[in-house]
């Protein structure tokens, strides 16, 4: 199978990136050291290319119907031009067919931006249910989208395109401006603070080169996984997918049943409820704890559904799926290479901002 590349490809090539296939698309995991890169988001600036994530804009006489129909929370929420909204897609067992973000355009426009490894099957359900509705979906791979994060991130951006500082600088979390041809959204994935930009892809190369210059650290696929499992985000494939439905994903804030919106996979969500607990897990022994491993608890058997060693807090985290029962502050054990090894159960979030939360 032939990887797909973005507009970046080769500016990752050119800096030594290990580039390897994720979702199908060939990217950078490192530029020589993960912990390194993951390191300069949180106490600086560092930034990523998440092109091979697929905007799709949302058009048509009544596009907010269909998102209604199409999402678990509730579009409605989005008063302000610019408001972002985090959401999932579900099908009609509840499961997650993705997590995503919805932008309010104005007007009758929409932004949906959605995971690189599942777009093809997000776009062929969003166009099924399309055809209920009057609405326009417009998948915009002509773009390219840069995320640069760290505390000093804002400023690193403001410094290279100050022109986009009028705009920018009043952007509240979740919220986004265009200014021109470029999408600045206060968003990102990794617990620290900056932009996600979207902009025509034959811009990317130039501001990603403007950002390096400025001292911005290019960061690969690793430390971006680092980074949002200490921020207790979660991974599509890891936490959710279509077997799993947002309550047991610790995505219950993202799902509004308060309307009498009759979204896909509600009267699902309304028949079966909760089963588990998405929780944290902070190792109190030496290791390192990874996907698919067995927790034992006394209220029954539980999964880590991601692992890593955390380089903030210099002990291995993890996200795990456990009995209801289960609470912070309870110990449990993980199975490590046949050990059972003590582990403390806390909040699904390590880390925001610099500051460790365990």
């Amino acid at each position: 199978m032939t990887l797909q590349r973005t507009p970046l490809f080769e500016t990752h090539a050119a800096s030594g990136a290990k580039l390897v296939d994720f979702g199908g698309w060939e990217m950078p995991l490192h530029y020589g050291s993960q912990l390194a890169e993951h390191h300069a988001v949180r106490t600086d600036a560092g930034m990523f290319d998440v092109s091979h994530m697929c905007a799709v804009d949302v058009s048509g006489a009544v596009p907010k119907s269909f998102l209604r129909r199409l999402i678990a929370n509730n579009v409605d929420k989005l008063t302000v031009p610019g408001k972002a909204l985090y959401s999932a897609m579900l099908n009609s067992s509840g499961g997650v067919i993705d997590d995503l973000i919805v932008y309010w355009r104005g007007g009758d426009n929409f932004r949906v931006v959605v995971n690189a490894g599942t777009a093809i099957k997000d776009l062929a359900h969003m166009k099924r249910v399309a055809e209920s509705y009057d609405a326009d979906l417009t998948p915009r791979r002509d773009l390219a989208m840069i995320a640069v994060q760290g505390p000093n991130a804002r400023e690193k951006v403001f410094a290279v395109r100050p022109d986009w500082r009028a705009a920018g600088e009043p952007l509240g979390v979740f919220f986004a401006a265009e200014i021109g041809d470029v999408f600045l959204a206060r968003t990102g994935y990794t617990g620290e603070d900056g932009f996600e930009i979207t902009l025509p892809a034959e811009q990317a190369p130039r501001l990603w080169a403007d950002l390096k210059a400025a001292g911005v650290a290019e960061c690969g696929l690793g430390a971006r996984d680092t980074l949002r499992l200490e921020a207790g985000m979660n991974l599509y494939g890891n936490e959710m997918d279509e077997t799993v439905n947002p309550l047991d994903a610790g995505m219950a804030w993202t799902v509004d049943m308060k309307s009498d919106r009759d979204f896909i996979g509600r009267n699902s969500l309304e028949s079966n409820g909760q089963s588990h607990a998405l929780l944290g897990l902070k190792l109190l022994d030496k290791g390192v704890m990874r996907s698919h491993m067995k927790v034992v608890t006394q209220h029954g058997n539980g999964e880590t559904t991601s692992g890593t060693f955390s380089p903030t807090l210099g002990f291995s985290i993890a996200l795990a799926r456990l009995p209801l029962e289960v609470k912070p502050g309870d110990t449990v054990q993980v199975d490590i290479r046949n050990k059972l090894v003590d582990a403390l159960v806390t909040k699904p979030s390590f880390v925001r901002h610099g500051k460790p939360l365990v």
